[in-house]
Formats: C-alpha cells, sequence, structure tokens
C-alpha cells in the first residue's frame, strides 16, 4: 500500500508526538534525543534533551540518526522508495543537515545579545541557532550545483516536502502547550494578541500580496507564499501555503530563507529601538516583537531581549517590573500567529479552487477543495488542539507536557534542517536567478520596512497600550 507525503507526514509527526505524551505516564521516551545547544566548547554542542539519560552527546546523537532513520525508512516503504537507496541517501542528509545545524549553532554565530555574558564572549553576529538552516540550506546548493554526481546518489532521499510537513505537525503539539502555558498566566494578554494577530492577517498578507503582483509583476504561485511568509511566519506559513496553491517546493523554502535573513536584521534593531521609544509602554513593545519578527525563535529571542532593556530603563526610574511578561507578550502573540496557519491553508485552498482557477459561475465540489487542501495541517491541528486541551483542563499536566513537546520539538528541528539542505539539492542558482530570487528580496525589504513593521506598532499599541507587567513584590 502507497501513502502521499502528506499523509505520512500526519501519521509520523502525531506519533512522534504521541510518544513524547509518555512523560504523561512518568515515562521518558524521547529524553535520548539529541539536543543541540549554543556553544564554544564543541565537545558540549550536543547533550540529551533530558538528564534522565546521562549519554554522552555523540551516542543521543548516534540514537537519533538511528530512530529517525527507522522512521524515515519505514515511511520510504510506503512512498514506494527502495529502501537500501533511500538509507544512503537518509544518512548523507542527516549528518550534512546536523553538522550545519551543530556550526549554526556556535556562539559567535547564533548567541543573541542577552545571552553573550552567559557564553563568555563579548560579539556574535546574533543569528541564533536557525541560522543552523541557511547553512544547511548553503551546503545543499553547493552539493546541487556542484557535485551532481553525489546529489544524484541521494536522489531518493531529497524529499523536502515530506520533512517540513513532517516538522509542521510536531509544531503543532509544541505551540499547544505554549498556548495552554500562556492561558495560564495571562488570559487578557492572550485575547488582545489574538485581536491583534487577526487585524495582522487581514492587513499584511493583503498589502504584500498587492505590492508583489502590481509593482513587482510576480505570478501568483510567488506572490502567495510570499505574502504569507512575510506577514505570517517564515517557513511554516509560506509552506503551507504553498501546498494550498499547489506551487512548487522551491517557491516557499526560497521565501522562508529570505524571512530567516531577514529576521536577524530585525532582531539587531527592533529591541533597541523598544527600548528608546516604548519602555513607558512595555507590553506594547512586547507584542511588537511578536508581531513585527516573523520567525518563532528570532520573535521570542526579540522579546527576551526587549525584556532585558526595558526592565533594566525602568529600574533606573524606580520601577521594577517582574522579568518575562514582556516576552510572554511577543510570545504568545507569535504562537496565535502560527495556530492560524491552518485556517490559512483552508481559506486559500477555497479561494484558489473557486476563484483564481475556477472558471465564472462553476461550482466547484468539495471534493475539489478537500483534494487541495495541504493534509498535513490537519496533523497539526490535531496536535496542537488535543495537547491545548489537556493542558486546559488539567493544569497539573503542563509541566510534563512542555517537557514532553519540548523533547519532540527537537526532532522538528531536525526535520527543517534536512528540509533546507534537501531543496537546495534539487536547486540550482542560474535557475534561482531566472526565478527573481534578487526581485523576491526587494519585496520583502520594501514591505517590511515600509509598512509591516509600522503597522504592527500601531496595533500593537490599540491592543496593547496602558497594559503593564506586574511588579516584584506588587
Amino acid at each position: 500500500m502507497k501513502l502521499n507525503e502528506d499523509w505520512l507526514a500526519v501519521a509520523m509527526g502525531l506519533g512522534i508526538v504521541a510518544i513524547g505524551l509518555g512523560h504523561l505516564a512518568g515515562v521518558d521516551l524521547l529524553g535520548w534525543c539529541a539536543k543541540t545547544q549554543v556553544w564554544t566548547d564543541w565537545s558540549k554542542a550536543v547533550a540529551p534533551a533530558s538528564g534522565t539519560w546521562a549519554w554522552p552527546g555523540a551516542l543521543s546523537l548516534a540514537a537519533t540518526y538511528l530512530f529517525l532513520l527507522a522512521l524515515t525508512s519505514l515511511g520510504a516503504v510506503f512512498l514506494g522508495a527502495r529502501i537500501g537507496q533511500f538509507a544512503l541517501g537518509f544518512t548523507a542528509i542527516f549528518w550534512i543537515s546536523y553538522a550545519c545545524w551543530i556550526l549554526g549553532s556556535y556562539a559567535h554565530i547564533a548567541a543573541t545579545p542577552d545571552k553573550l555574558q552567559a557564553h563568555g564572549i563579548s560579539w556574535s553576529l546574533n543569528l541564533t541557532s536557525e541560522a543552523g538552516f541557511i547553512l544547511a540550506l548553503g551546503a545543499g546548493l553547493l552539493v546541487g550545483n556542484f557535485l551532481p554526481r553525489f546529489a544524484q546518489s541521494i536522489q531518493p532521499a531529497i524529499r523536502p516536502e515530506w520533512y517540513i510537513k513532517t516538522g509542521i505537525v510536531i509544531l503543532g503539539g509544541s505551540l499547544g502547550v505554549q498556548a495552554a502555558e500562556q492561558l495560564a498566566l495571562a488570559k487578557a494578554v492572550m485575547f488582545r494578541g489574538l485581536c491583534a494577530i487577526v487585524e495582522a492577517y487581514l492587513i499584511y498578507w493583503a498589502v504584500v500580496y498587492f505590492v508583489a503582483r502590481r509593482f513587482f509583476r510576480f505570478p501568483r504561485e510567488w506572490s502567495a507564499p510570499l505574502a504569507s511568509g512575510i506577514s505570517i511566519c517564515g517557513v511554516s506559513a509560506a509552506i503551507a501555503t504553498g501546498a494550498a496553491i499547489k506551487a512548487r517546493p522551491i517557491v516557499p523554502i526560497m521565501v522562508s530563507s529570505l524571512v530567516v535573513i531577514f529576521a536577524v536584521v530585525e532582531l539587531l534593531i527592533l529591541p533597541f529601538a523598544a527600548q528608546a521609544f516604548l519602555s513607558h509602554e512595555p507590553m506594547v513593545a512586547g507584542a511588537w516583537m511578536g508581531l513585527a519578527v516573523k520567525t518563532d525563535g528570532a520573535a521570542v529571542a526579540s522579546g527576551a531581549i526587549a525584556d532585558a532593556l526595558i526592565r533594566a530603563k525602568a529600574l533606573e526610574q524606580g520601577v521594577h517590573y517582574q522579568p518575562n511578561w514582556i516576552m510572554g507578550a511577543a510570545t504568545t502573540v507569535k504562537v496565535f500567529i502560527d495556530v492560524f496557519i491552518g485556517v490559512w491553508a483552508f481559506v486559500l485552498a477555497v479561494v484558489w479552487c473557486s476563484w483564481i482557477e475556477g472558471k465564472p459561475g462553476q461550482r466547484v465540489p468539495l471534493a475539489h477543495i478537500w483534494g487541495r487542501f495541504p493534509k498535513f495541517v490537519i496533523g497539526y491541528l490535531i496536535a496542537f488542539l488535543g495537547i491545548l486541551v489537556v493542558a486546559w483542563q488539567r493544569a497539573d499536566l503542563v509541566d510534563p507536557l512542555k517537557t514532553a513537546m519540548g523533547e519532540a520539538n527537537l526532532l522538528r528541528g531536525v526535520f527543517f534542517a534536512m528540509t533546507f539542505f534537501a531543496i537546495g539539492a534539487v536547486s540550482n542558482f542560474r535557475k534561482l536567478w531566472e526565478e527573481g530570487i534578487g526581485r523576491l528580496a526587494a519585496v520583502y525589504v520594501v514591505c517590511l520596512f515600509g509598512f509591516i513593521i509600522w503597522v504592527g506598532l500601531a496595533i500593537s499599541w490599540i491592543f496593547f497600550h496602558g497594559v503593564k507587567p506586574p511588579l516584584v513584590g506588587g
């Protein structure tokens, strides 16, 4: 029996989430997974996810490889691939991708300004560990363009859509527990965050799409994933949108790469701008980070930096805010932006079937919409809603759920890294230039600095001004 990559991603992603839930029974089934951390000593770059498993980092990494090799090889059977060829290709992709992730996590590359002292360094490129994804993309491009024989030998395992869709399903569980945790901390902040991101979807997406189509003459295949990547959240939103409109895999991945790169620029600028101009409205500053910075890692890091900077400035004036509330506002807004990805994918599938590709007066069968809808989004929503409901109903389970999804999310990171390598391996520089990668970056610059940052600030002000973090001892 054969399955398509969509349904296989649902099965694999939910399977990994289910294994992680062993924590609810007091059993740590994923604690052996390799955890890549920001490092200065390479021997400490990788460690087991949980202290329950007192393994050397190298053994943990080997176990992660063997687990994913077995899981994906089983999946390859359902895809009709030859297991031997797939296993050899997967082995190369895994180790190259993970090496890039480790290199991208080097402290002088990845450490954010609030973490420099902890790592004993005075400078960093501030790229966060997501720099590893860009390095993996670069490695893939080198293989695809300059090592064609090697690229051909690993071709059976170069399946970027399968990897990214599995990662996004796992991400649903992680976001579910984050949403539940924020609910326990601040329902009012969550309500404001929900309102803010609804406004952001309606404004951001439409304007970016219009600019890409009208002024830069991009076709819909590029404009829709670009609008989702810039206005919602890079990788996940661009991939879901690409699947909903049946875009080629290269389109959403290249959009995602630009998002990660530009998020670095925002990370370096926006927290310090928030300290200078929004120290009297700290929750506005936090929400602004969540609305303006378009990757999860960079958005949370921006929130953390803004949290530290604004609390320090407030303390000089005798105001002692409790830590993490500003960062919590950024995280809350970002989580709800991600949550709506599934809803937006469904909306776009209906729009594309009914208006973009449909004929005037023609009724689109529900089966056609169902065929267009990206099935992995169903897995994403099941993971998100399932974890959220359990955590909501049982507050005592939030901590074990957080640990469980944190471990499962490590495997999500591996799938993301392999995705970037795989898409690079099937791309070539000449074709990317012909597709208009330079113009794609120009759209991003115009939209990001022309209105996204400022509209995000305005929306944050509307919904969060006057809201203050609690005081220490208050």
